[in-house]
């Protein structure tokens, strides 16, 4: 059966009008649109709500024991305590995602990595949103300690923990475990074999050794 590209392709649609709904110092907002489809200027725009977001890196940290650095944290919105792998939003101009996760394995696990794969960029949800999380397997980790970063709020309550890889990919895989960023990083990298039981021999040819470009 024929279909298009199987590829994702950016694109715009035009804006008639445009008004933010709230914004603040914090780094979303909320915006609408007013938009029409291409090539029907006589048609009457159509509302579209947008949560304008920085975008996100998210670090899927394992140790030689193939055990994964997870974190338990309250997430108000969805009214659950999560279990989570260390991420951070991108509130800087022109951020390297990579700079983020960095940045984050240290502030929120006290680690640093010697190794890093890209395993997936994506969309959380773009029926609303914009936010681009750029997921990350960090290995040949290091304890460097959080510097003179001090938790607050929910952070303060954080617990966190090393498991089994294969005890996360069964919790995925049964419906335990339902965070986003965390399901997509262990499917990720146990379809491409790079973690847990499903891990291939040899160092994988995307691996970044820490200091080479990036």
């Amino acid at each position: 059966m024929d279909h298009p590209p199987l590829r994702d392709v950016p694109t715009t649609w035009p804006v008639a009008e445009s008004a933010d709904l709230h914004r603040d110092g914090w780094v979303v907002a909320l915006r609408e649109d007013r938009i029409r489809r291409p090539g029907h200027p006589d048609e009457e725009p159509f509302r579209r709500v947008v949560l304008e977001h920085p975008g996100a890196a998210v670090v899927l940290a394992v140790d030689e024991r193939e055990r994964v650095l997870c974190l338990w944290q309250y997430r108000h919105a969805a009214g659950h305590r999560f279990v989570e792998i260390p991420a951070g939003l991108m509130d800087g101009e022109d951020e390297d995602p990579l700079d983020v996760a960095r940045r984050e394995l240290g502030e929120e696990a006290g680690l640093a990595a010697g190794e890093w794969t890209h395993l997936v960029s994506t969309y959380a949800s773009p029926g609303i949103s914009a936010e681009l999380a750029h997921i990350y397997l960090a290995r040949d980790l290091s304890d460097v300690g959080r510097g003179d970063f001090e938790p607050q709020h929910e952070e303060a309550e954080m617990e966190a923990a090393w498991v089994p890889f294969d005890d996360l990919l069964a919790g995925v895989l049964e419906g335990r475990l339902c965070d986003a960023p965390l399901v997509i990083a262990i499917l990720v990298a146990h379809a491409r074999g790079l973690a847990g039981a499903a891990r291939h021999d040899g160092v994988p040819a995307e691996v970044q050794k820490e200091g080479a470009a990036t």
